[in-house]
Parts: C-alpha cells; structure tokens; sequence
C-alpha cells in the first residue's frame, strides 16, 4: 500500500450502500442531510420573509394612519371652504341691494338739484318783479305805467305756471320719499 492512502473499509461500504439506495429509491444519511440544511434554509428565508412581512405592515399602518389625518385635513379644508362660499354668496347679495338703494338715492339727488334750480329761477324772477315794481313806483309816465303793468301781468302769469310747476315737482317728491321711507322700512325688516 502506499503511503498517503489506506484502505477505508467503512468507505466501501458507503459507496455500496449508496448505490443500493439509488437503486431502490431510500433515502441515505447524505440525502437526509442535505433535506436538512436546505429546511433549515427555507426557514431562514421564512424568518427573514416574515420580519420583511412585518416592516412591510408596520410602513402601511403608518402610511394609512396619515393617509386618513390627510383625509380629514382635506375633509376640514372642503367644510371651510364651502362656509366661506357661502359667506360670500350673502356678502354679494348684501352688495347688490345696497348699489339698488344707492342708484335710488342718485336719481332722488338729481330731483333735489332739478328742484333747487328751479327755485333759483323763481328767486331771480321774483327780483325781477321787485324790481320792475319799484320801478313802477318811479315812473311818472301813464304809458310806461301800462307798459309795465302789461310786463308785469306776463310776469305773473309766468309766476303762475311757476308755481304750478313746483307744485307738481313738490307731489313727485313727496311721492319718491314715500317709495324711499317705505324701502327703508323693507331694509330695516330684511336686516
């Protein structure tokens, strides 16, 4: 025999016994072995697929719970708004009333300053009655007398129609305060 290797007894009968195993399909010490090592590899594997299993839920649970703090939030946000809007919508309607009362009151100025003008045209016309009075008082003349009677006659047949006028400007004032009071009573219901 040589010197590095001896004979092995038991190594033959390994090798027959695996043969005889092969032949008739049984499982030998190796087999068992390596169905061993590779349970103990898929239970690894399914220790390691658990805790990944587990950091997976946890990151889900995290990411719902602020999946639904972000929902509220929105939720909280869409109520705000929908207050707000309607807060709007009544601040507009108040506006729209307020420019109706405010073009009233426009075309109620615009009759007060038509008014106005028309008393200073009656004011002038009475200082020129006056006057033309005193001047009647002065002249000595019959013919300018009559003259200026007729004059003052047209005068106050112009004062007349004046006077008529204002009248009928006065009605129609009354009329439109009438129609701002009773508004104004609607404004102070409505309010």
């Amino acid at each position: 025999m040589s010197k590095g290797k001896m004979y092995d007894p038991y190594q033959g009968f390994k090798q027959i016994n695996e043969m005889w195993a092969g032949i008739m399909n049984i499982p030998t010490k190796k087999d068992i072995a390596n169905v061993a090592n590779l349970s103990i590899q898929a239970e690894r594997k399914i220790d390691i697929l658990e805790e990944q299993m587990l950091k997976l839920q946890d990151n889900l649970g995290a990411l719902n719970k602020e999946s639904l703090e972000l929902f509220q939030e929105m939720v909280k946000l869409v109520k705000q708004l929908q207050v707000d809007f309607q807060k709007t919508v009544h601040e507009v309607t108040e506006l729209k009333r307020m420019k109706d009362d405010f073009q009233e009151l426009r075309k109620d100025l615009v009759d007060i300053k038509i008014i106005q003008v028309n008393f200073r045209d009656v004011r002038e016309e009475l200082e020129e009655i006056k006057e033309s009075q005193t001047k009647m008082m002065n002249m000595n003349n019959l013919e300018e007398q009559k003259t200026d009677l007729q004059e003052v006659k047209l005068g106050l047949g112009q004062l007349a129609e004046i006077k008529n006028e204002i009248a009928s400007l006065k009605g129609l004032v009354v009329k439109d305060s009438l129609r701002g009071k009773t508004k104004e009573k609607e404004l102070v219901t409505t309010v």
